[in-house]
């Protein structure tokens, strides 16, 4: 077992989901400075940004198997980033309420030259929501660090009437299918 592996996120959710693996890894955040193409589908947007951020811990840590994360909310076409402030985080909860919207992470695996990277999306539907219900949510602070608005493994789990996908996508990180991309690279094996 490999186990040189670093986690190019600052986020707890995607540090909680990979100790799940049980083995041994380091946290280095990323500070890349985004950059995206906004033609690109939102599927492809999040693998390339994932990959910026492990490519930048990748440099400084050569003999490392480097992950990166990225994670989009789109609706109705639209993608939905982190609100800037309680105003816009209301705005953004009342387009989404009642209604189904694609949450897009994007996972890159670097080691050396070698780079494996894909998607998973999930349909989040919200129930219909009260101004008092998303005005309630939002003061908890929860949303202000989540794109879309919210956190589906927090007290934004009350929002939600069902997901179609793999849930730990949305939180952040989808790890099943990660384990699975490690296995492939070398990480450990099964």
């Amino acid at each position: 077992m490999n186990t040189n592996l670093i986690l190019a996120s600052a986020s707890p959710r995607r540090k909680e989901l990979l100790e799940l693996l049980q083995i041994p890894f380091k946290v280095i955040p990323s500070e890349v400075e985004e950059k995206v193409d906004e033609t690109l589908h939102p599927e492809e947007m999040v693998k390339l940004l994932a990959q910026q951020k492990a490519e930048y811990v990748a440099k400084s840590n050569q003999n490392a198997y480097v992950i990166g994360s990225d994670t989009l909310v789109v609706f109705d076409g639209q993608m939905l980033g982190k609100p800037v402030d309680k105003n816009h985080a209301i705005e953004i909860l009342q387009k989404l309420s009642g209604k189904t919207h694609e949450v897009y992470t994007g996972v890159s695996i670097i080691y050396g030259s070698q780079i494996r990277s894909f998607t998973e999306k999930t349909a989040v539907t919200f129930y219909p929501l009260s101004n008092k219900e998303i005005e309630d949510y939002v003061s908890t602070g929860e949303p202000m660090d989540k794109a879309g608005g919210y956190g589906i493994q927090g007290y934004g789990s009350l929002l939600v009437n069902k997901i179609s996908g793999d849930y730990y996508a949305v939180v952040g990180l989808p790890i099943a299918r990660l384990k699975r991309e490690l296995e492939i690279v070398g990480v450990f094996s099964n």
